[in-house]
């Protein structure tokens, strides 16, 4: 499972870099925490927007809803960036469908053909290699500072994932075991660099008319019948799409739309 040949580099990352990406203060450490919670104790001490953590293990790797998310050492990536402001509160969930696109942009270029899952999971032939976890800090109705982490199966083994998941590692698959062979993991960490950078220009200079076009253009819900789960009462719809907030339109079976937010969501086809 654990690739030797195939470490983290800062100096093989910076190096294939862009210029908007050039910037970026990369801090990569061998196990942490999760680089969520470590860039979180780095954004209150004042880094810059920008810094990015990498780690080649978590112990405590977490996705949305605060699910364990299986963090082997020196086979994935684990990251996390640090965006400030200016940006509004509401702004927010729409600006973190940048991380989604990204992760999308660079799973094409290692040569599968991904999905979004919403908000932020991205998956190959209907099986999940990755999601994103977003963080956000606010004061007086604006956004101090927003994380974004993301979790990606690269180059981990079926059989680990079946060891480490259980039944659940039937959704789940890495590039790796899609291309059929291995990802090099400083090129896939920048090109996923580069992307999110892009998307995150283009929200900051176009609003977010370009990202939410985009979003539903890589969308694999729409249309689809699905089981929502987390506040109130459970309830199964049909997906009609995401409003203008980024919030998950669900149609239930009395035809009344609902806006999902926070809750989790299980295709039922």
């Amino acid at each position: 499972m654990l690739t030797e040949a195939n470490p983290l580099s800062i100096s093989g990352i910076r190096s294939r870099l862009g210029e908007l990406a050039a910037a970026h203060q990369l801090f990569l450490f061998h196990e942490v925490e999760s680089t969520n919670s470590t860039l979180s104790r780095l954004a209150r001490s004042g880094v810059a927007e920008g810094t990015v953590v990498l780690a080649e293990g978590q112990t405590a790797g977490r996705g949305r809803l605060g699910q364990p998310w299986f963090s082997p050492t020196g086979v994935n990536l684990y990251m996390s960036v640090l965006f400030r402001g200016p940006l509004a509160l509401e702004e927010a969930p729409v600006f973190s469908l940048i991380a989604g696109l990204a992760l999308t942009d660079a799973v094409r270029a290692a040569g599968a053909s991904p999905a979004i899952k919403w908000p932020n999971d991205v998956l190959v032939d209907g099986r999940k290699v990755g999601g994103a976890l977003i963080e956000c800090a606010a004061r007086c109705g604006n956004v101090d500072h927003l994380i974004v982490g993301v979790g990606v199966n690269l180059n981990v083994d079926q059989e680990a994932l079946a060891t480490a998941l259980g039944p659940a590692a039937a959704a789940a698959t890495s590039l790796r075991a899609a291309t059929g062979r291995e990802v090099h993991r400083d090129a896939f960490a920048a090109d996923y660099l580069n992307a999110l950078d892009e998307w995150a220009r283009r929200y900051r200079k176009e609003g977010p008319e370009p990202i939410l076009t985009t979003w539903r253009g890589r969308d694999i819900l729409t249309g689809r019948q699905v089981e929502v789960r987390g506040v109130g009462q459970p309830f199964v719809g049909r997906v009609a799409g995401v409003d203008s907030h980024g919030r998950l339109i669900v149609q239930d079976a009395v035809g009344d739309r609902r806006r999902v937010t926070v809750e989790e969501i299980r295709p039922c086809d």
